[in-house]
């Protein structure tokens, strides 16, 4: 990465003409405060996690998801929730160095698939929007919920004001209120609305227009991942944005040609500068 496209990617952040896209590598550096354990975030180590430690069957291994349905056919679906409420809700967690970034840049957008709370609790200072991703919910053709955080707590609300900042979880957060995106039936459920346009506010249909995406933490070898992401920044500027993927595979790379994503092979951890704990 050169100096001059990290500042252009700063100056786009801080102007909102670039929307940052947080994937689970931005929790690469988060630990376990009692035992110093790593958060779970990306696939595997959510599955490991939710099966007590242990590896599950390599079919289920393969997305976390498909292992996510599994267990919710075994024990129900609630034993899901449970298990994320448990590690997003009760766990103290260190904060996250890209979190603590963000922070001090404060974009006016952001997209965050990880269902910590950690990006909500950076803008608590501050009056903002929250969107959640929900799922197989009866009662609305929505599959989101809106929230306006006042600066003390969340309350429910109909309408977004495009003036203050805007959070969208779309998997999902446990705060004000657990719900996630967690198995294949929720997947399903989501991806099909979000495809027919009920999974975005208008208002958000509205802002994203022409914006650019910067993908942070984020691999593209995922199917489910992939196909969330390309209809989120839908409308989007061409080219689309940018991915920072230190080691991509060709897989990655023939999808960032076809979604007009510049590849560049660095971490989120090269454009913040700041380091890993080993």
């Amino acid at each position: 990465m050169t100096p001059e496209l990290r500042e252009k990617l700063l100056a786009g952040l801080k102007d909102g003409s670039i929307v940052p896209y947080l994937g689970p590598g931005v929790l690469a550096d988060v630990k376990n405060v009692t035992t110093g354990a790593p958060i779970p975030a990306d696939s595997d180590s959510l599955i490991i996690a939710m099966n007590d430690g242990k590896p599950m069957a390599p079919k289920l291994m393969y997305e976390f998801p498909r292992a996510a349905m599994n267990v919710e056919l075994k024990r129900g679906r609630s034993a899901v929730t449970k298990f994320l409420n448990r590690t997003y809700g009760e766990t103290v967690w260190t904060r996250a160095a890209v979190h603590d970034w963000l922070k001090e840049i404060f974009p006016h957008y952001v997209i965050d698939i990880n269902r910590d709370a950690q990006l909500q609790d950076s803008y608590a200072d501050i009056p903002h929007n929250l969107i959640v991703g929900i799922a197989r919910l009866g009662g609305t053709d929505f599959r989101y919920k809106l929230y306006f955080w006042d600066g003390v707590a969340y309350q429910k609300t109909d309408l977004i004001n495009p003036a203050i900042p805007i959070l969208y979880k779309p998997m999902g957060t446990p705060k004000p209120e657990a719900n996630y995106i967690a198995s294949d039936a929720d997947y399903v459920d989501f991806i099909t609305e979000l495809m027919g346009g009920f999974s975005i506010p208008p208002a958000v249909k509205e802002l994203r227009k022409g914006k650019q995406y910067l993908l942070l933490g984020m691999r593209l070898n995922r199917d489910t991942e992939r196909m969330v992401m390309s209809d989120v920044i839908y409308a989007a500027a061409e080219p689309a944005g940018w991915v920072l993927i230190q080691t991509p595979t060709d897989k990655e790379r023939r999808f960032c040609r076809k979604q007009g994503l510049e590849l560049i092979e660095a971490d989120v951890f090269d454009l913040i500068g700041a380091a890993v704990a080993a």
